[in-house]
């Protein structure tokens, strides 16, 4: 028995169900002509500007594979249903997915809670999950034969960025300011645990509601701690509110947050409130002008189809649909759900075009990568300031 079909096994006797690749890899393509792809996304909630950028970018990638004749002489169709960033409405949306559309993998699912919600079933009818557009660790955690991480996570993400700013620019007193939810909850873990490994503890911590608009007392509260480095768990509405808070009262503190505050929205926040303000990601941001050749033609390319500019969505639509259209490739003609993740377990040199690590996976690894980098808003601009770092 090899290690990979050793892994399916077990984790077939974990969850007790026969999945692909446990002596059932029947779930192909739906026609011999198309490979059915499928993704709840957020299209008209809070979290819209991501899910919509991601569906633009994907759907530029898969319809430019389809007019070059499509993989191995298959058609990608593309089924988008909008979760509206709910997770009543993403399961409604996944079950339609998997039973009535007979998508053949699930790619880009944004939120933690959602893929949560969703995935036991997911995986029970036989359905990948790959790359969800969330950085928790329950997306490769624990090991599953159908699970694949694109990003780094946030509790890796945090951890790496406590370590740079202590060992690097001399930071004494860290504190965290997190939403009380499952993501504010990995943070916060993240913080402890780096610190404890260091030595140290957490200086002041406050936790807040997502939709909370005033922070003026929390701010406060973190001030009279003396905190050097405040770690968000944020997203970008109360990012943006808590740096305000703090330049409010002329408090020129320094604020770092995972990927889910490299936003757009949060660098160009009026009055240049957010100048100064860190996050850790995988990407640069995709500007017009940026260097790289094959980038600056992927912004032209976006803005002519959908008349904006590309945002932070767009990059993840990007790396979800490049990957997969080269997992499917690997996989051959003789397309199942055994060889698509034989073909992804057997990739270890993926990288994307934004300047983002080296991918690699294996029978024991569902994370792609746990390196991300430091990006510093300048004059409303996000503007790499490191290397690949890690914990």
């Amino acid at each position: 028995m090899t290690d990979r079909h050793r892994s399916l096994t077990i984790a077939c006797m974990v969850v007790g169900a026969v999945l692909a690749g446990c002596g059932s890899s029947d779930r192909e393509t739906s026609d011999a002509g198309e490979i059915v792809l499928g993704t709840y996304s957020d299209l008209s909630g809070p979290a819209a500007a991501i899910g919509v950028g991601s569906i633009n970018s994907a759907r530029m990638i898969f319809d430019r594979v389809n007019e070059e004749g499509g993989i191995h002489g298959r058609q990608i169709r593309f089924v988008v249903e909008d979760g509206q960033y709910q997770v009543p409405r993403a399961v409604q949306a996944a079950n339609k997915l998997i039973h009535r559309d007979r998508i053949f993998a699930m790619v880009g699912a944004l939120g933690t809670p959602m893929n949560n919600a969703v995935m036991s079933s997911q995986f029970e009818a036989g359905v990948p999950n790959i790359f969800p557009l969330s950085g928790a660790r329950s997306m490769g955690e624990p090991l599953h034969p159908l699970k694949f991480a694109g990003i780094s996570t946030y509790y890796e993400q945090t951890r790496a960025a406590i370590r740079y700013f202590i060992e690097e620019r001399g930071k004494e007193r860290i504190c965290t300011m997190a939403q009380d939810t499952d993501y504010g909850t990995e943070l916060t873990d993240a913080a402890n645990d780096q610190l404890g490994e260091m030595g140290r503890e957490v200086t002041e911590s406050t936790a807040h509601r997502p939709l909370d608009t005033d922070f003026s007392a929390a701010i406060l509260r973190l001030r009279q701690a003396d905190c050097d480095l405040i770690v968000l768990g944020t997203i970008i509405g109360d990012t943006i509110l808590a740096i305000s808070a703090a330049r409010a009262i002329d408090w020129d503190v320094e604020f770092v947050g995972p990927i889910a505050t490299f936003e757009s929205e949060v660098a160009e926040a009026e009055g240049g409130v957010a100048n100064g303000f860190y996050a850790m990601t995988s990407f640069e941001f995709p500007y017009a002008d940026h260097p790289r050749q094959e980038v600056r033609d992927f912004v032209a390319d976006y803005e002519e189809r959908y008349g904006q500019e590309p945002n932070t969505g767009s990059l993840f639509g990007w790396l979800f649909a490049d990957f997969m259209v080269r997992a499917l490739r690997d996989a051959g003609p003789d397309l199942t759900v055994d060889s698509l993740v034989a073909a992804i377990e057997s990739i270890d040199d993926y990288q994307d075009i934004f300047g983002g690590p080296v991918l690699s996976f294996g029978p024991e690894k569902r994370f792609g990568t746990d390196e991300s980098f430091l990006a510093e808003v300048q004059d409303g601009r996000w503007v790499r300031v490191t290397e690949n770092l890690s914990y």
